[in-house]
């Protein structure tokens, strides 16, 4: 079943020339669905630009077309439709964010729980995966085969975002999707060695460190660890490096919700929450602090205030999610 509401599509196909974004700090299903889509664009004989407002990340270097990313934006009087990707409010656009949005018409594709409307046409399924599993279904609604790279960037974000399948958001419409990038001439092994075996000895050595920090609460049902400015001097790494590294705690058997705290140079505490099950709802907890996301995975962001302060003030706020049952609706986050 193709979902794709008649706005949308009809906005695609009219449109001549493209800005394409998607929110800061970019995941594999922003960077895969934005690149995706931009081929698909393409394709139809569209100009299209994709702006993302730093370059890529080392990790998703591998994603076709992926160096051309971090240009330039320039005059934006240019395009007669932007499309923002993968984002759950206007201020995860960054810096620009009111430029792009004086493209008209701005479309808005996410899969976010708890998505602030913006832009001027929306299509919101919180029930999709991913951003990448609403961009292949766009593409059957224009009717665009995939190149073997646009399926290769969308089978990527679509493993990002289901932790290979793993997480509770994977459906059977999923896996079907999954099949059919497949057929497009994806490899799957070499998706999988690309996003998750990727270290270098330095990241390696990031992990060690943020690892020492794993701290246990709630008789074993809460998990945090921590990377600090200085481990990330220390070991010559960046934030970036840190991807997935809340999965260790979340790994284990007695956890119901892991945090992981990082600090960023820009004197900002970042914090991902990951939770197991149907009950354990870190969305919730995300949204008391700005921030969103989904029932099982949601983060967020707090300036000018210590490491130390966000998590003692996290620890509390956990502590109540587990005495009420880690559960809840969906939280209204970003």
């Amino acid at each position: 079943m193709n979902t794709v509401p008649e706005d949308i599509a009809l906005a695609v196909e009219k449109g001549r020339s493209f800005l394409l974004a998607t929110h800061i700090y970019p995941d594999g299903d922003a960077l895969g669905s934005l690149l995706a889509l931009g081929d698909i664009l393409k394709v139809m004989g569209k100009d299209v630009f994709l702006y993302t407002e730093e370059p890529v990340s080392h990790l998703y270097e591998f994603l076709p077309g992926s160096d051309g990313l971090g240009e330039r934006l320039g005059d934006v009087a240019r395009f007669d439709c932007a499309i923002a990707l993968d984002c759950g409010d206007r201020f995860r656009l960054g810096r620009r964010a009111d430029r792009i949005l004086t493209v008209k018409p701005t479309l808005m594709i996410d899969h976010h729980a708890g998505h602030k409307l913006f832009g001027d046409l929306q299509w919101v399924e919180p029930g999709r995966s991913s951003t990448g599993e609403m961009v292949f279904e766009l593409s059957r609604r224009l009717g665009v085969g995939l190149s073997r790279d646009a399926a290769f960037c969308l089978y990527a974000a679509i493993v990002s975002d289901t932790g290979s399948f793993k997480y509770s958001c994977t459906s059977p419409r999923t896996m079907r999707i999954a099949a059919d990038l497949l057929d497009a001439g994806v490899d799957p092994a070499e998706v999988a060695g690309k996003l998750f075996d990727n270290f270098t000895l330095n990241r390696l050595r990031l992990l060690k460190r943020v690892l020492e920090t794993l701290e246990m609460h709630a008789d074993g049902g809460i998990a945090i660890i921590l990377a600090t400015r200085a481990m990330f001097a220390d070991t010559g790494t960046r934030g970036a490096d840190t991807e997935n590294f809340i999965n260790y705690p979340r790994s284990l058997a007695t956890v119901r919700v892991a945090a992981f705290l990082k600090e960023t140079d820009e004197s900002l505490v970042s914090v991902s929450l990951r939770s197991k099950g149907e009950h354990c709802n870190v969305a919730r907890i995300a949204a008391l602090f700005g921030g969103g996301g989904h029932r099982n995975a949601a983060g967020f962001k707090c300036p000018n205030i210590s490491l130390e302060e966000v998590r003692v003030g996290l620890l509390v706020r956990l502590r109540e999610l587990m005495a009420t049952g880690c559960g809840g609706d969906e939280a209204q986050g970003r």
